[in-house]
């Protein structure tokens, strides 16, 4: 049974963080939130807990490429504290629910909540505010509304008597690509006895899922880009779809999520001279320093920096999903591969092809790498991670690339 939001001791008709002040603004055009955004907590019915995530700490970075770099990249660095936070503070929990009230009544949500500062500290409040903010700029880009299906809807949100922020998105799914990589590589394993047919034919349908995933993932983040925009926190737990059955991959759906890291370029690179509420300045230091140890120093440098940072993160998901659902379960996983591409083989794609060709475990994911002739998808893959960041793709070039 769904429980209205005053059984969890919530301010009702509380704005959320960075909402309250731009209120008093005269929106601009588009506005900076649109009318529908839903603000009241007796709006929202709140359903059971459906899961947690934190932020894992990030090791590796494209970056590194000289001493310099090291220098600007030290242990204490702002961005490895924030995605090493889930552990210690900021865990964030989802529940399912619906929209109580008003034209959207019965729309089912699922609820991203942030703890307070008593429990998660200032992070999880700017967290939480940068990711309102990021949503709402992106679905204010147009009169009607964001004009992209591969990133998530923010539909509202509420502030409770503890401080925690629930933002509630609409329901589209609530499956990742993680999910997916994970129930996939089962499904390798359980049928080492298939015969040629069944095996040609599941292979098949994972391919036209897998490329149909990535195709999603890589619009929603052309659109971001589009959108003055950077994810910095890509993912495959950050690609969120409406289902996992392959037979279905007509109807998939990607959309990104985990905009709590998203970075506003038209602030950060000096593109625009008013500043909004909601700036992910104090979130994006790891960015600017690794921007500066590759010299980017102006504000087009930097912006053509953060945009290729994201590429590279992207690349990794392109690997990910060419490798773990095509492989047997523990064949490989996230943390492997990135180990794999960017300290074994120093981030040489050709000699990491050759080394997977003696692996008969990975020998799917090499074939579909190769799907496209001469090997596009390793020319896609080695195009987004390459070592300097001027080199490699847009997103809207990785679209359009003939692998995808």
């Amino acid at each position: 049974m769904l429980l209205t939001p005053d059984n969890l001791g919530l301010r009702t008709g509380v704005f959320l963080i960075g909402c309250r002040n731009r209120r008093r603004r005269r929106p601009q055009s588009g506005g900076c939130f649109k009318a529908s955004l839903i603000t009241d907590s007796d709006s929202f019915q709140v359903g059971k807990l459906i899961g947690t995530y934190g932020f894992i700490n990030i090791t590796s970075y494209s970056g590194l490429q000289s001493e310099l770099d090291k220098e600007y990249l030290p242990e204490g660095d702002w961005r490895f504290r924030a995605q090493d936070i889930g552990e210690a503070n900021v865990r964030i929990r989802l529940y399912e629910g619906r929209v109580a009230q008003g034209p959207l009544r019965g729309t089912p949500v699922i609820f991203k909540v942030y703890p307070g500062k008593q429990v998660g500290g200032p992070e999880a409040d700017m967290m939480a505010a940068n990711e309102l903010s990021a949503h709402a700029s992106l679905q204010a880009s147009n009169s009607e509304g964001m004009d992209c299906a591969n990133i998530q809807i923010l539909l509202g949100g509420f502030e409770t008597k503890m401080g925690e922020q629930w933002l509630a998105f609409r329901n589209d799914g609530k499956y990742t690509a993680a999910d997916y990589g994970k129930v996939s590589s089962e499904r390798i394993s359980l049928g080492r006895q298939w015969n040629r047919f069944e095996r040609e034919e599941t292979i098949k349908r994972k391919r036209r899922f897998v490329i149909k995933l990535l195709q999603g993932a890589m619009k929603g983040l052309a659109y971001m880009h589009e959108h003055e925009r950077l994810h910095q926190s890509l993912g495959p737990a950050s690609v969120v779809l409406n289902t996992l059955v392959e037979k279905d991959a007509t109807y998939l759906v990607p959309r990104l999520r985990d905009l709590a890291f998203s970075v506003d370029l038209r602030n950060a690179c000096g593109l625009r001279d008013s500043k909004m509420e909601g700036d992910s300045d104090s979130l994006a230091g790891g960015l600017w320093r690794r921007a500066y140890a590759a010299g980017a120093l102006n504000p087009l440098e930097k912006r053509a920096f953060g945009m290729a940072d994201d590429i590279y993160e992207a690349g990794l998901l392109v690997c990910y999903m060419a490798f773990v659902p095509f492989c047997e379960a523990g064949a490989m996983d996230s943390l492997s591969l990135r180990r794999l591409l960017e300290n074994t083989f120093q981030l040489d794609v050709e000699a990491l092809r050759e080394y997977c060709l003696a692996d008969e475990r990975l020998a799917e994911a090499v074939e579909f790498l190769d799907v496209g002739g001469g090997g596009a998808g390793w020319e896609l893959l080695g195009a987004m991670v390459r070592r300097d960041y001027r080199e490699r793709p847009t997103a809207e070039t990785v679209v359009k690339h003939r692998f995808m």
